[in-house]
């Protein structure tokens, strides 16, 4: 009989796989912790994007209600180049948010991060927002209800895949990033030129994203720690957004042209 330095008692070797297997102050990977581990952190981490997802929410209900809210959103699309702007604007403002929440140690820095992002996100999609409630009160149709649920549905069913083979879809990083890079390019010089991207464009962004989904989800269980369940929220939040972006703006397509 041997004993450990807590004085946990081993007479098996199943006895030492337990006194092993759950350390108190685990700070690893998530996909090497113990289950209990890996558990308590996925609760904290999709605890935290509901959380976010319910301010973005009550956020944008407070902007749209907000008197005066044409004027932001034809501040916001006046021009091609001031759109572009606001873009560009979003984009450094996501990569920095996305640095700081990365490399920071405080808990605090880390909420931080993500309520400047969820900010930011409410604020881009005031334009997108405001044309579907028009679409809405003209065409007497509800739009973004279905647009919300369809984004809920791709995004449960892919955290599933994720969550139940383990997969490691990190291999799809560099794509996304060329392909985001491609889309990127292509939404300024169509908006430069004042031209529509068309249905075929909205139905592969609405891929893009989705596979985003899958890339973020498999990142969060595969390199991320079990400390950084905020950090892990706002990279799912992104996703999330940008998925919900593209079925909206799919919706908004097809009404458009049906009616």
């Amino acid at each position: 009989m041997s004993q450990t330095a807590t004085d946990t008692t081993i007479d098996t070797p199943d006895d030492l796989v337990r006194a092993t297997d759950t350390p108190a102050d685990f700070r690893g990977l998530v996909i090497d912790a113990p289950r209990d581990e890996r558990v308590a952190f996925i609760r904290r981490t999709y605890a935290h994007l509901v959380g976010a997802v319910m301010v973005f929410v009550a956020l944008e209900a407070a902007i749209q209600a907000t008197p005066g809210v044409e004027g932001l959103v034809s501040t916001m699309v006046r021009t091609p180049l001031s759109w572009i702007g606001v873009l560009i604007g979003f984009v450094v403002v996501g990569r920095v948010v996305d640095l700081i929440a990365r490399s920071a140690v405080s808990l605090g820095t880390q909420y931080l991060a993500l309520t400047i992002y969820v900010l930011a996100e409410a604020i881009l999609f005031v334009p997108l927002i405001y044309v579907a409630r028009l679409f809405e009160e003209r065409l007497d149709v509800s739009i973004l209800l279905p647009a919300a649920v369809g984004t809920l549905v791709i995004f449960g069913v892919l955290t599933i895949v994720v969550l139940t083979t383990r997969k490691d879809f990190s291999f799809l990083g560099a794509g996304l990033r060329v392909a985001g890079l491609g889309a990127v390019g292509l939404i300024v010089v169509y908006l430069i030129y004042g031209r529509d991207l068309g249905l075929l464009f909205t139905l592969a962004m609405v891929l893009f994203a989705s596979l985003y989904v899958l890339y973020y989800t498999s990142n969060v269980m595969h390199h991320y720690r079990t400390d950084q369940h905020v950090v892990a929220s706002l990279a799912l939040f992104a996703s999330l957004a940008l998925l919900f972006w593209y079925i909206l703006r799919l919706a908004l397509y097809v009404y458009s042209r049906g009616r």
